[in-house]
């Protein structure tokens, strides 16, 4: 389940867990490469079992850090990491742009995610390795379209050049601190509304479903 951070954490930094999800040799590794270490591995392997980083983000003066899970995408390697789905707030949901069997699989990876997650989880879905365009097999309206069928961000990057790795990343960071910001904001006026109605001495009624005015069961409500 995705779990935000307690109203009483408002005023201090916070922590996000975002997971990095796809076929393997998508280049989930080089995304996070690229936007944690500005690195790039053109030999890179594909990654064993999780790894993650922790990455600071500044949104609207406040010190947010978002700890990116890179999971494996090779099919012997899904049980050991679908454990690291739990707590997520936040997807980055991969495809290579150059290998439609990457972007057609990507139902597949948003199922296990919403089985082993949240279904609030902020999701992106990310066309990489962009720079291919000789290569591509997806085109960019294919992946808007499967976007917003899906409620999704869509952004293209790449990892080679860095185009649009960052903008991947905090497009999803700085929604789940928008959603948490409301979260906090409503919190507050609930507190205060309830407050004000109880000093004023109005009276809260409890009432049970079942009971009616011609009709009225004991203890269906109570008054302060």
């Amino acid at each position: 389940m995705a779990s935000y951070p307690e109203e009483e954490q408002a005023t201090e930094d916070y922590l996000f867990k975002i997971v990095l999800v796809g076929d393997s040799a998508v280049g989930k590794s080089n995304l996070l490469a690229r936007f944690a270490r500005d690195e790039f591995y053109p030999n890179s392997k594909s990654t064993i079992g999780v790894e993650f980083q922790t990455q600071k983000i500044d949104i609207n003066g406040k010190e947010v850090k978002a700890q990116i899970w890179d999971t494996a995408g090779q099919e012997r390697f899904r049980a050991v990491t679908s454990a690291y789905y739990r707590g997520a707030v936040g997807a980055l949901l991969v495809y290579d742009i150059s290998r439609r069997q990457t972007f057609d699989n990507i139902g597949r990876w948003l199922n296990e995610l919403h089985t082993h997650s949240d279904m609030n989880v902020v999701t992106i879905l990310v066309g990489n390795k962009s720079d291919l365009k000789d290569a591509r097999e997806v085109s960019t309206a294919e992946g808007k379209d499967l976007a917003e069928a899906q409620g999704l961000f869509f952004i293209e990057t790449s990892a080679l050049d860095s185009s649009n790795v960052a903008s991947a990343f905090q497009t999803v960071v700085r929604e789940i601190y928008n959603i948490l910001s409301r979260k906090v904001i409503q919190s507050h006026e609930l507190k205060k509304s309830d407050s004000s109605s109880l000093s004023n001495g109005q009276t809260v009624v409890l009432q049970d479903e079942n009971t009616t005015e011609d009709n009225p069961k004991k203890g269906g409500c109570c008054g302060f």
